[in-house]
């Protein structure tokens, strides 16, 4: 039992501070005349542990803990957005890159606008045809058969739908670009820092049986 106390005696440290009065105080345990100041946790043989800061109030800690949770929200966001960065050197390793990338996105959107106008230019002839059938009726429309009326209806439905999703299709263009140049924004000021590439990860080995 003796060992065993001495052992838990040499372990534990000593707590040194100076008071409200300017005297030094010391102690094998927190001092409660310094439990408005930082103390000095030291070794038995005088070495700093580390320093004990004081003891806060139920408000002093909830806003220590508030700054506390914005810091690390703060970390957090610059965490993240190096990790972004690191993706997008990772995809943009250089300008022609990027522009290739670009070029072939809204490429891909002019091919679908292409194929909507000209599916609207042959709506367009069809309409040229009902309205030929239309001619018979001209002096009368309400005359002219049901299913002359509804092939009009179709035909300025599906134009309504094409001229719409034309109206997306450049809206998606716009959209394309102000992403890629407020990436160009970015990749400017990563490529002039000099940041290096990311290395890829290299493929792991292919075993092989004899």
């Amino acid at each position: 039992m003796a060992a065993v106390l001495s052992q838990a005696a040499s372990a534990q440290g000593i707590y040194s501070c100076v008071d409200g009065a300017g005297r030094k105080v010391t102690a094998d345990r927190p001092i409660a005349e310094c439990m408005d100041r930082t103390q000095r946790e030291l070794s038995r043989s005088g070495l700093l542990k580390r320093e004990v800061g004081p003891s806060l109030t139920a408000q002093e800690r909830a806003v220590q803990d508030e700054k506390d949770k914005l810091a690390a929200e703060v970390r957090a966001r610059e965490a993240e957005e190096k990790r972004r960065d690191r993706a997008l050197l990772l995809r943009y390793p250089s300008r022609p890159v990027h522009d290739k990338e670009r070029a072939e996105a809204l490429g891909q959107i002019d091919e679908v606008i292409k194929a909507a106008s000209k599916r609207t230019s042959e709506l367009a002839e069809q309409r040229k045809a009902i309205d030929i059938d239309l001619e018979f009726y001209k002096s009368d429309p309400a005359k002219a058969p049901g299913s002359l009326k509804r092939r009009v209806e179709e035909n300025e439905s599906s134009v309504a739908v094409q001229k719409r999703f034309i109206a997306d299709q450049d809206a998606e263009k716009k959209r394309v670009n102000m992403r890629f140049e407020e990436e160009l924004v970015k990749l400017k000021q990563l490529w002039a820092m000099g940041v290096a590439v990311p290395a890829k990860a290299p493929p792991l080995p292919v075993s092989t049986k004899n």
